[in-house]
């Protein structure tokens, strides 16, 4: 799960490793991860360079809004449970 955020909202402190990869649509996406634990701290999509799309567990946040949209379900494990009023996209 991903929150996305225009890049002039979102401000990066600190070093961070860089690892690209190609999407099934072909865009590059460049993930920038802690050097030490490797956890995901951001990333951007090679079709959308205005966004930074930051993973929603980096937050902490229990409150954090719930999803407005899915995104690849076929792919997604049997336990999640989306809310029903999202817009769903495969």
């Amino acid at each position: 799960m991903q929150a996305r955020f225009s890049s002039d909202q979102v401000s990066c402190k600190g070093a961070s490793s860089e690892y690209v990869r190609t999407a099934d649509s072909g865009n590059p996406i460049t993930f920038h991860f802690c050097p030490e634990c490797g956890s995901t701290m951001y990333y951007r999509l090679g079709d959308t360079p205005e966004m930074i799309a930051i993973p929603v567990g980096a937050f902490a946040d229990p409150e954090f809004p719930p999803p407005a949209f899915s995104v690849y379900e076929a792919r997604q494990h049997a336990w999640v449970g989306l809310p029903d009023n999202i817009e769903h996209f495969d």
